[in-house]
């Protein structure tokens, strides 16, 4: 059940926010869980109901070897081993079978394979529910899971808002939150997360899916053998960049709001990560739980940066391709994760080499490094979007120039078109009308306060001045924001990260 479609928005979510409202006030917190829990469970089966015995399996399978390797952890080491590998190759086989088992059969050119799997369904979110338990049961083998009962891990697993697309949640920042002896139904905190939900779908709606539009059209045309020209390469791949950053934002914001109309904390997953002045910052900004993960079960086991310069570049680069193939099944996310580890090497060796220099730390040079940070990440970008290395040539050459620019002549008229009041978005001639929005969304990215830090609480030490308070101006700004977003879902347009 998509957050961004009429029967989640106007039927779902409203029953379940007033039925765990009723049951917090009348029947206590285990009987507000156990609703969410079935809430969950009925939002996931929306999509395809099979799939709901291996969601109860898994989580059943998790528990159970969590609970064993939290007991068994101080009687024998070597048991404790055996059950953390059984747990976490149970979890990645799925994951394997379900997500890479066409992948490995046209490498290996299994054709009766390659037929078996074609007609398999990659279970929505099982990359994201992969990670999360994989983590649990790491925590568990090294002794870090607090006390906890089947019906709040459940709880933890199962909670809709972050169960297809994320947030990684980790152990501790949820299950202590459903432990709480007293909770409550706190206006304040429901009256923040609708108005967070309001601006993730505008996000998503109003802007994502119709800059979808110009990067579509530009890489369909590449693929086909069209070659773009400097502008519309350029062009449809900050198009996509945007896409990117607005789907997944929105979805961010969502979730996180979602959250807090049920009393319960979502970390925080994206922060401006345009606005990073550095490949190593960008990814402290984008994905944030995702490249917590990375760090801490991939990078720090691998050995991290304990053995020397040329053995940590290794493990960078190792975990950022790993990365890569994680968020999809095909050698263009093996390259585009590559590629970002090849950058942070470069960033990290860079660092290294230039300690104790003191112009690279000059203000004045933020902005270079921004504009530097941007534009390498829309060249690893059109990996991400391109169907084939063949297309991703066809574009990258476009974006130096090699087949030539040229300016629309409608480029004055599209300014009329965008604003005018019965335009219709999608019938826009790009690159045109897709360069006005160009302008006028890059520096919203590039320098404006993220929807999160708007609408945090007054007490954080840092954010941006205007700020989220229960008032005529900000139920004003979310009520226009809702009604646009709901005259705007046309029909359904899938949250680019349901497919990982």
């Amino acid at each position: 059940m998509p957050f961004n479609s009429y029967p989640f928005l106007l039927v779902f979510l409203p029953l379940v926010v007033a039925g765990n409202i009723w049951l917090l006030r009348r029947q206590g917190r285990r009987a507000a869980m156990v609703f969410l829990i079935l809430a969950s469970l009925l939002f996931y089966g929306w999509w395809n109901p099979r799939y709901l015995g291996l969601l109860g399996l898994s989580v059943l399978g998790n528990f159970a070897l969590g609970r064993a390797l939290s007991a068994g952890r101080a009687r024998s080491g070597r048991a404790s081993r055996g059950l953390l590998v059984l747990g976490v190759g149970a979890n990645l086989a799925l994951l394997a079978y379900f997500k890479y088992g066409a992948f490995i059969a046209d490498i290996a050119e299994l054709t009766l394979l390659r037929r078996w799997f074609a007609h398999v369904v990659l279970p929505l979110g099982i990359s994201f529910i992969t990670f999360q338990k994989i983590a649990y049961l790491v925590d568990a083998y090294r002794g870090e899971t607090a006390e906890h009962d089947f019906l709040e891990f459940c709880c933890f697993v199962l909670f809709f808002p972050q169960l297809v697309a994320g947030p990684i949640a980790h152990h501790s920042e949820i299950i202590p939150q459903l432990q709480r002896d007293s909770p409550r139904f706190d206006l304040d905190e429901v009256c923040r997360g609708l108005s967070l939900l309001s601006f993730g779908l505008f996000k998503k709606v109003v802007i994502a899916d119709q800059v979808a539009v110009y990067a579509s059209q530009m890489f369909d045309a590449a693929a086909l053998g069209r070659a773009p020209d400097l502008v519309q390469a350029w062009g449809g791949t900050l198009s996509y960049g945007l896409q990117l950053y607005f789907d997944f934002s929105g979805y961010s914001d969502m979730a996180i709001g979602l959250g807090w109309l049920f009393g319960i904390k979502l970390p925080s997953n994206f922060d401006s990560p345009y606005q990073a002045s550095s490949m190593v910052e960008f990814w402290r900004r984008w994905h944030i739980t995702l490249s917590r993960f990375l760090r801490d079960y991939v990078y720090i086991p691998l050995g991290g940066n304990r053995h020397g310069a040329p053995r940590r570049y290794g493990n960078v680069l190792l975990t950022m391709t790993l990365g890569g193939l994680w968020h999809g099944a095909s050698w263009t996310f093996v390259a585009w994760g590559a590629l970002h580890g090849l950058y942070l090497v470069v960033n990290h060796g860079f660092r290294a080499v230039s300690r104790g220099w003191s112009w690279p730390q000059s203000p004045r040079l933020v902005p270079g490094y921004r504009l530097l940070t941007l534009v390498a990440v829309s060249v690893a970008w059109v990996l991400f979007r391109a169907p084939s290395f063949a297309c991703a040539r066809t574009v990258w050459a476009g974006m130096a120039g090699l087949h030539g620019a040229s300016l629309p002549a409608d480029l004055a008229m599209s300014f009329v078109q965008l604003f005018a009041v019965k335009a219709q978005f999608a019938k826009l001639l790009f690159p045109s009308a897709g360069l006005v929005w160009l302008a006028i969304l890059l520096p919203v990215v590039l320098f404006a306060p993220n929807a999160l830090a708007l609408t945090s609480r007054a007490d954080t030490p840092s954010g941006p001045r205007l700020r989220w308070a229960p008032s005529a101006l900000w139920a004003t700004l979310t009520a226009v924001a809702l009604v646009i977003s709901l005259m705007s879902v046309h029909h359904v347009v899938r949250f680019v990260y349901f497919q990982f």
